[in-house]
């Protein structure tokens, strides 16, 4: 397996940091910041492994901009041709991580016996089982979660539950109270654990115990975001029931510039201020033809301005974009065309529509955007936070419904959520309407607003301000107990990680 770019600067053998990345934006955009954030700490150089399963040109363009201190590895491909068609999603990429360990054995060992050394080992939220890899050969190990702290929580917790009940999570007679999380229902919990007798239950479960082999987690959240799991979580580390936690995110893009000249960004230029609602299901996710039409309908009777990225239709799988698949499309389609006739020009003077895909750090930072209809990917939550905008809750899969209820809680009250469906599960265009003039023009939106600027303000001081939270946490991991590491790897003596008492730091 080829290393695209070896890294540079290793005169302090032991300072190289290997990331294992997951397919997907939600994992791979997150993982490239950190590995940018690791290297801009004096000194170390970063390998970000992926799997050539999951190659695609959004590999390349996520890369493309990093600095030639971090590198890029890709596993050789695997075999899952014995997988069953209707294999679900998440059962491809657990399958694929197990089965390309001993090709990652192979590089770590080559790397060990490098000049660059590895002081540590990263995987991503989907791959722990890796974590087993690391500490075969010794290397320090630890998850980067790309997801919340609550996310992780549930994920570790998931064994406990798989333990102590027998039904179906989604028929669990009473809420699933997580440390320091507000309250889910069974059917909130990530989408692969709904159905004991689907084999990825028993991948997912798995993973809970696999997380227990890390000696430590970065989270891409920050203590504003989630205090009181914070303050829980870290609570039951001092009590060695987990490994520690240290909040450092968010890791989110910063506006390039480089779209000042997009389509979308042009007819952004020409609404008013705080007008218009951006409206995105992320990368991965697709609605129902029946949804589509339903939104379109209630994005037109709302009156509200509106950009929309739209998607291919799907009525078999919300999950089928996940690998870049474009639904029903030759080439020469567009996923505008399955909207409802007559929509587009019904629309001209209010909405944009634009297919597959737009500049969405740019559109969420124009100061046109005033809301955001969102499937609550953690990527896309925290660039609405980053931007100060507030958000409508409308979850797919994954673990979006736990997000979901976090964002609209009193808690956080970042989002607001379509308060009624069919039993089909199709949301009305009455109440998309209802939902898109409130969040523009109403008191709960309002109120979602200036949340959304306050947890903009916090995000900002956490990772920028001298003694903010998140800084104090990367600090206290990579310029601690990652720097020791590092000298136990260029031979010198090794102490005991040094997390300067903050692992989750509560504020």
């Amino acid at each position: 397996m080829a290393i695209e770019s070896a890294p540079a600067r290793n005169e302090r053998r032991g300072q190289h940091v290997v990331l294992l990345a997951s397919p997907g934006a939600g994992h791979l955009l997150p993982v490239a910041e950190l590995a940018r954030r690791i290297v801009e700490h004096d000194g170390f150089t970063a390998t970000i492994v992926t799997h050539t399963n999951f190659s695609s040109a959004e590999h390349s363009s996520t890369f493309s901009s990093l600095p030639p201190s971090i590198s890029i590895a890709a596993l050789p491909e695997v075999s899952v041709d014995d997988l069953p068609a209707d294999a679900r999603v998440e059962t491809r990429i657990l399958t694929v991580v197990r089965r390309a360990l001993p090709h990652l054995r192979d590089l770590l060992r080559s790397l060990l016996d490098s000049p660059a050394g590895v002081a540590v080992f990263l995987s991503d939220l989907l791959s722990p089982r890796a974590l087993a890899v690391a500490a075969e050969l010794g290397i320090p190990r630890y998850v980067f979660c790309t997801s919340n702290l609550m996310c992780l929580t549930s994920f570790l917790h998931n064994p406990v539950l798989d333990r102590t009940t027998t039904c179906e999570f989604r028929d669990l007679p009473g809420p699933v109270l997580l440390p320091g999380c507000v309250p889910l229902h069974g059917s909130d919990l990530v989408d692969p654990v709904q159905d004991r007798a689907n084999p990825v239950y028993r991948l997912v479960i798995e993973m809970g115990l696999d997380y227990l082999r890390a000696d430590g987690f970065l989270v891409n959240t920050f203590d504003a975001m989630e205090h009181d799991t914070a303050v829980a979580f870290k609570e039951l580390s001092d009590k060695g029931v987990y490994p520690p936690a240290y909040a450092v995110g968010p890791f989110v893009r910063s506006p390039s510039g480089k779209a000042a000249n997009d389509a979308c960004i042009r007819w952004l230029d020409d609404q008013p201020d705080g007008s218009v609602l951006y409206v995105c299901l992320g990368s991965g996710g697709t609605l129902s033809t029946e949804q589509t039409a339903e939104v379109a309908a209630g994005l037109e009777a709302s009156g509200q301005r509106f950009l929309w990225v739209v998607r291919y239709p799907s009525d078999k799988n919300k999950t089928a974009s996940y690998f870049s698949v474009s639904g029903d499309g030759d080439g020469e389609d567009s996923p505008t065309n399955y909207l409802p006739e007559g929509f587009l020009e019904r629309t001209k003077g209010t909405g944009l529509a634009v297919p597959m895909w737009a500049p969405q750090v740019e559109i969420l930072n124009h100061r046109a955007v005033g809301g955001f209809v969102s499937h609550c990917g953690w990527n896309s939550t925290l660039e609405a936070v980053a931007a100060g905008v507030p958000m409508v809750a409308w979850p797919l899969y994954a673990e979006q419904r736990m997000n979901a209820v976090m964002l609209s809680s009193s808690r956080a009250g970042l989002a607001l959520r379509p308060s009624n469906a069919r039993e089909d599960g199709v949301v009305t265009r009455d109440e998309v309407a209802a939902v898109a003039r409130e969040l523009i023009t109403g008191e709960k939106g309002a109120a979602a607003r200036r949340k959304a600027r306050e947890l903009r303000e916090a995000a900002a001081k956490a990772t920028r301000a001298p003694g903010g939270p998140s800084r104090q946490a990367f600090e206290a991991v990579v310029g601690g107990a990652w720097k020791k590491a590092a000298a136990a790897a260029r031979g010198g003596r090794a102490g005991e990680p040094d997390d300067n008492g903050t692992a989750v730091t509560a504020q």
